[in-house]
């Protein structure tokens, strides 16, 4: 498989979010607005390939039987690298995100690549399968957060679109928001892959 195939297959093929349905929790609570999707797609991101990178590099001396807690301890470093630079450089947006930054560790994104992928391959080919996981996830992050953004607060990046008159549903700043918009681009998804099919399947 060549590098821009494994570096794309996580923008729509394998998406994490809206293919694998992984790192739910996360996107659910952080998409309120684009500020944060961007902030926890970053630090995901950077996780990601350190974490990948460093299990690959070691994984022909991580005993089979206790990989799983080293996997763990490995992404735990690079996690609290994010979490305190965020405290120290980005208060505002640490404070945003809260409790998410550190449960990064338990990110089923981050887990699962270790094990389905950078434990089994090269250095190289983790690192870009990782960046492109990365953006994949920060790209459903951001089409969340944007949809929500706009339609709850009115706002893009902070800055007010429709007027400060404007009262937006509260819904879809709230968790039940999350779900709603998660559910909506889901069906959109399934709705153009059918139609692709049957499309191509009334064309033979």
């Amino acid at each position: 498989m060549d590098f821009m195939t494994i570096f794309s297959k996580g923008f729509f093929k394998e998406n994490p979010v809206f293919v694998l349905g992984l790192g739910l929790c996360a996107t659910l609570a952080v998409t309120t607005n684009m500020i944060n999707a961007l902030g926890m797609g970053a630090a995901t991101t950077f996780v990601l390939i350190g974490s990948s990178v460093l299990v690959s590099a070691f994984k022909k001396v991580t005993p089979n039987d206790i990989r799983i807690p080293i996997f763990v301890v490995m992404i735990a470093t690079f996690v609290t690298i994010v979490d305190l630079s965020m405290k120290a450089w980005m208060p505002a947006l640490s404070s945003s995100l809260g409790i998410f930054i550190p449960l990064i560790v338990v990110n089923c994104i981050i887990l699962g690549r270790a094990e389905a992928y950078a434990f089994k391959n090269s250095i190289w080919n983790s690192a870009v399968d990782a960046l492109g996981m990365g953006i994949g996830f920060t790209i459903a992050l951001c089409l969340m957060s944007g949809f929500r953004e706009i339609i709850g607060s009115g706002t893009f990046f902070g800055f007010p679109l429709f007027g400060s008159d404007y009262r937006g549903p509260l819904m879809m700043i709230l968790p039940p928001g999350g779900f709603l918009m998660l559910g909506l681009i889901l069906a959109f998804i399934n709705w153009n892959r059918i139609r692709k099919s049957t499309k191509n399947g009334g064309s033979k």
